[in-house]
């Protein structure tokens, strides 16, 4: 995988380099991906008693993962293709610093996929779409909890809310519908305005006329450090890493091949590929054709002085959230469909800077650390989970902005999946065969 994170290392940053099998030895189970759905696999899969091995070109989570929100955002179940998106198309690609771009050049390579992602916001599919993403945050909340408490990582959690802000009655009204929605399936909140809204985020600009507050939802100290501190609980049950680049993949009758960038073939009894924005290219070489695209989110990391942020800030009317971390003030989001070989454009993370300036008034946009990250996405806002056409070899990417939230999950879903369990949702939703 590919990023530029700049983030400091975090207690599992000295990874062993254990020396590598012959190449007549096979891996139990490989994993190629050491984002943070590899890293929740691999944990699970050991605490199992499996013998588990991930590759990666650069290291635990040193990409994606590590420059995200930070959010465990639970409540976030509606599926981003009934999010209203396709409405907001004219009004966003008119702002190529808006919060959502798609440079010129690429529209003819995205078009196919944004039919799909079109069709998948169709009104036959909503509930089976609420539904199913419903059922993943309630089980990516139960399976996080225990994986914090299991491997340590509990002090890292932060349960202080969220606060979502609207700058008219009109656009408050139209987030109506989709909090009757949340309401449905028991997530709790609250609208806010005046000085209640002032006290759950002194310094607000006045241009906010009301807000939506929610407590359950939780943020975490740091995401790089969160992820290579569950890592390092899955190096004490036994987990392995390889730093290397993979090339390609091939199936076998008993397993795969891993064939690495220095020729070396290595041998896999069980596969997972949980390589995010790059996962399809290799599922290429395994017969399935998914329809994954980019969705490249930047932000700006600020020093913790920079202002005095209470929660997680949500503005959805432009597409970015502030973060509080321990390891400083995190300003991003937005999305740009522009695959992974485009350089970065970081006009973007500069243009939501000018934003959070206007909006907490006061704040130092000074020192901080531009990023861009590939957010693997998926036309129906689910990511695949599941059995690839090849014998033993497992998927599990393509969760989009919601990676970090529901990697838990996604880690209990594919070892019981590799150990042949029953995992406990419908995976008919997730399967990569479903395009």
């Amino acid at each position: 995988m590919q990023g530029n994170s700049e983030e400091e290392s975090g207690p599992s940053s000295a990874l062993r380099a254990p020396s590598p099998r012959s190449q007549g030895e096979a891996e139990d189970i490989a994993i190629i991906g050491g984002g943070i759905i590899g890293i929740c696999a691999a944990t699970l899969l050991s605490e199992a008693g499996c013998s588990v091995t991930v590759f990666d070109r650069t290291g635990i989570c040193e990409e994606t993962s590590s420059g995200n929100a930070a959010a465990f955002a639970f409540s976030d179940v509606l599926p981003l293709a009934h999010k209203g998106m396709i409405r907001q198309l004219p009004k966003w690609l008119a702002d190529p610093l808006g919060p959502l771009a798609i440079p010129p050049a690429y529209l003819p390579k995205l078009l196919p996929w944004l039919i799909r992602f079109w069709r998948a916001g169709a009104a036959k599919h909503y509930e089976t779409s609420l539904a199913t993403q419903a059922g993943m945050m309630k089980l990516a909340e139960t399976e996080w909890m225990g994986l914090l408490d299991r491997s340590g990582t509990r002090p890292m959690l932060r349960e202080d809310g969220s606060l979502e802000f609207y700058e008219s009655e009109a656009e408050f009204r139209a987030s109506l519908p989709g909090w009757a929605e949340r309401q449905r399936f028991g997530i709790g909140f609250r609208h806010v305005e005046g000085d209640e809204m002032a006290a759950l985020q002194p310094g607000l600009s006045p241009r906010f006329v009301k807000g939506t507050f929610v407590p359950g939802w939780k943020t975490v100290a740091d995401p790089k450090l969160l992820g290579k501190a569950v890592w390092a609980y899955a190096e004490k049950l036994g987990a392995r890493f390889e730093h290397a680049r993979v090339e390609r993949v091939e199936p076998g009758a008993n397993g795969a091949t891993i064939v690495l960038a220095d020729g070396t073939r290595r041998k896999a009894r069980k596969l997972l590929i949980a390589a995010g924005a790059w996962s399809h290219l290799l599922a290429k070489h395994l017969g399935d054709r998914i329809p994954l695209e980019t969705e490249r989110g930047y932000n700006t990391t600020l020093p913790a002085s920079a202002f005095d942020v209470k929660r997680q800030l949500i503005f959805s009317g432009h597409g970015f959230v502030i973060t509080p971390l321990q390891t400083g003030l995190r300003v991003g989001g937005a999305v740009e469909l522009g695959g992974i070989e485009r350089p970065p454009n970081f006009a973007r993370s500069k243009a939501m800077l000018e934003k959070a300036k206007r909006f907490l008034p006061g704040l130092d946009p000074s020192g901080g650390r531009e990023w861009m990250g590939f957010r693997p996405s998926l036309p129906d806002s689910l990511p695949v989970i599941g059995a690839a056409r090849a014998p033993n070899v497992y998927y599990a990417f393509g969760h989009g902005h919601l990676g970090l939230t529901q990697s838990a999950a996604t880690g209990r879903l594919i070892r019981d999946l590799v150990l042949g369990q029953t995992p406990p949702l419908d995976l008919t939703p997730f399967r990569p065969q479903r395009f």
